[in-house]
């Protein structure tokens, strides 16, 4: 497909850094571009910034509020072919001194959004028997280092049901695959952090979301299903 063609790419988790550059290169890429953040203001900032673009309100987290999105971009943009889950909710302490509630919080953004998004995208794709769905994550879904007790369950239990997703749906044309960001990704927060760092020390997420057009558009003789993504000087 091309231009026009191209239909509609819901990127749920739209925030300064992936989020944005993702719904840009699917914009610039043809794309009817349906951003989901929870910030009304950022959004409208971010649709006077990328063409082909438009936001809505919500906290993927909740049912009721990705069920009234999905239904307003289908009215307003038409059926889903993309789905991008960049959702991400971090927390991070020892074991000891994580609350119940706060694991429990992790878990509804990092995976039950997967879940509710994914369901109500593949709606539309299973109707036409083809779509994509790209799951942005990073290496605590491999490992659960000491201070992640209420982070890495939850990227681990993410990795796992993008799994079943993609065993479940591949058969039936929809591509799932999920990237695994092992990086520090360049946005403003983590460049005061990390200000001694040289610029090659930071994933750019402008190639990262290169790295999801193309997972986005492999073709169906040749599909991945889970990708790294780390700078040449990243220790792994």
């Amino acid at each position: 497909m091309s231009g026009s063609e191209r239909g509609v790419c819901v990127v749920a988790g739209v925030g300064p850094g992936n989020g944005v550059s993702i719904s840009r290169r699917f914009a610039r890429g043809g794309y009817r571009v349906a951003m989901l953040a929870r910030s009304e203001a950022k959004l409208a900032e971010w649709e006077k910034a990328i063409p082909g673009s438009r936001g809505y309100a919500c906290d993927v987290a909740d049912r009721a509020a990705v069920g009234a999105a999905f239904a307003a971009l289908r009215a307003e943009l038409g059926p889903v072919d993309v789905l991008v889950h960049n959702a991400a909710a971090g927390a991070f302490g020892e074991f000891m001194d994580v609350a119940p509630e706060t694991l429990e919080t992790t878990f509804r953004v990092n995976v039950m959004s997967l879940l509710q998004c994914g369901q109500a995208a593949a709606r539309d794709m299973l109707e036409r028997g083809a779509g994509a769905i790209v799951v942005t994550g990073n290496t605590s879904a491999r490992r659960g280092r000491a201070g992640f007790a209420a982070f890495a369950p939850t990227k681990a239990a993410q990795r796992i049901l993008a799994e079943s997703m993609a065993r479940s749906l591949g058969p039936k044309g929809i591509h799932v695959a999920y990237a695994v960001i092992d990086a520090v990704i360049d946005v403003p927060w983590t460049r005061a952090r990390f200000a001694d760092r040289p610029d090659d020390f930071f994933a750019q997420p402008d190639d990262i979301a290169e790295t999801i057009w193309h997972l986005a558009h492999q073709p169906r003789s040749a599909w991945s299903f889970e990708v790294d993504l780390r700078p040449f000087g990243e220790s792994w």
